[in-house]
Parts: structure tokens; sequence; C-alpha cells
């Protein structure tokens, strides 16, 4: 009989890990489904390389799009990624217990803080900062509405999952290497640089690629500060038009133009099919550092 509720335990708990499998194979296949229409009718290189975004004349080149999702998201990491390492290497390395007890549910709060909220961050604070004060520097005329507000802003909130990651990284490098080092007369910091670091890189490589992945699918927060701009953005001043913000914007008042619609479900398809790639290579790197450890 404890093996029959053993068997039975098992199975009732597979079910719903098989159902979140499945549910990601439907929503791609639900996607690819639904892009069908443009993807009949357009080629997909004129899709992908075109700037003419035209709906109503029958031009849906997502170029612009496509890169303003990437200047907008690699802008984020190259700010975020150093300031969540120094982060994680000090409370990992360097801060006192209770420093540590304080910081982190600090953390684990900005992580749980609505994009709306981030959003309203970015339009009060960061926007007005780079129109009058940022811009100016450089010579340029800026609404603030730009390229860099979008990346700012992103990059906050991808600081907790960062850090966080990045931390738990490198609590599994073993006390032993640590004192090791230590006792062989290397200061702390050359320990962090050449032993924890070294070992907790490919580490800190799933980290980023996890940042990443949740930087490139966000939507609120960006689209409020980003300009929403269908051109292909020239520098960090110009705006920009993410993939996530053209789906949020458009999405629900399009319905019933179908080549409309089709191509923002189009849309969606690259943005998850990109997001699941990282997963898969986030999980892959911290698959095998765990199995190095």
């Amino acid at each position: 009989m404890r093996d029959l509720r053993d068997r039975i335990v098992n199975s009732i708990l597979f079910v719903p890990t098989l159902f979140s499998g499945v549910l990601l194979i439907v929503m791609v296949l639900t996607l690819i489904q639904k892009s069908g229409q443009i993807l009949s009718t357009r080629p997909l290189a004129d899709l992908l390389f075109s700037s003419s975004w035209q709906p109503f004349a029958g031009n849906f080149g997502f170029l612009p799009f496509i890169m303003g999702t990437i200047w907008v998201t690699a802008l984020a990491m190259l700010a975020a990624v150093p300031i969540s390492l120094l982060s994680a290497i000090y409370l990992s390395e360097y801060a006192h217990a209770r420093v540590r007890d304080i910081i982190q549910p600090v953390i684990d709060l900005l992580a749980g803080i609505p994009s709306v909220v981030y959003g309203l961050f970015g339009i009060l604070l960061v926007v007005p900062l780079i129109k009058y004060s940022v811009a100016p520097l450089f010579g340029i005329t800026s609404s603030g509405y730009c390229v860099l507000a979008g990346g700012l802003v992103l990059a906050i909130m991808v600081f907790p999952i960062l850090i966080s990651i990045s931390y738990e990284v490198f609590r599994t490098v073993p006390l032993e290497m640590r004192e090791a080092s230590l006792g062989l007369g290397a200061t702390r910091w050359e320990t962090v640089k050449h032993v924890v670091l070294k070992k907790a890189f490919p580490g800190v490589i799933a980290a980023v690629i996890l940042g990443f992945s949740r930087a490139f699918g966000e939507t609120m927060a960006v689209l409020m500060v980003v300009g929403n701009v269908a051109r292909v953005p020239t520098s960090v001043f110009d705006p920009a038009y993410p993939i996530p913000a053209l789906i949020a914007n458009n999405y629900g008042e399009m319905m019933s133009i179908p080549l409309y619609d089709s191509a923002l479900m189009f849309a969606a398809l690259l943005l998850l099919l990109v997001v699941i790639v990282f997963n898969i290579a986030a999980r892959y790197v911290l698959v095998k550092v765990m199995a190095v450890a």
C-alpha cells in the first residue's frame, strides 16, 4: 500500500509538471498559427530587415522595433551588469551578516515592485534629468523620452535578479578555496579576483543571460519612457519603439485588421523565441557550473 500511495502521489505531481511544459509548446504553436497569414504573404527577410512600417499600406518592416529592443536592452545590461556584480561581491565577500540581512530584503522588495511604478519613476525623474541635464551636456536637444531613459529604467528593474543570482553563485564557491588563497598571502580583493570570480564565472554568465531575457521582454516601464517612434535609433538620445511596446500599444484596437493582427502575433513570436533561447542557454550554463562544483 505504501508503494501504491507513492506511485499515486508521483503521478499526481507529474501532471502539473507536464502541464507547464505543454503550456509553453501550446503558446509557441498558437503564435506560429496566428502568424501564418503574415508569413505566407510577406517574405521573412522583408519582415525582419525592412524599416518601412505602414500597416494600412501593407508594409510591415520590423527592423525599427527589433533595433529599438536591442538598443534599450543592451544599454540596460551595460548599466546593470557592473553595478550588480559589484553589489553581489560586496554582499558575498565583504558585508557584515547584519548588513546583509538588511540589504537582501530590500533587493527582494525591488524585484516585487510593479513595472508601472518604475515607469512613473522614469517619467518623473529620469526623463527630466536627461532632457534638462544630460542631453545639453552633449549639445543635444532631446525630449527625454529616448533610448537612454528606457535603458536606465530597465537597468534598475534588472538589478534585483542580477544581484540575487550572482550572490547565490558566489556563495557556491567553497570556503576552503578562499581560506587557501588568504593563507598563501593574498589580499581579500586578490582572492575575489583570482579565486571567487574565476570559479563563479560560468554562473555569472548565466545570471547575465537571465537578466537579459528578463529585460528583453519588459513592456510597461519601457513603453512609458522610450518615446515609441517607429524608426531605427542612431544614438541613445533618439526615441525608440521596442517590440513589447508595439504589442501593448496596438493589439487591442487592431484585432479587426487580420494582417495587422497577424503581424503583431509574429512580433510576439519573435519575442518569445528570443526569451526561450536565452533561458535555455542560461540553464545549460548553470547545469555545467553546478556539475563542476
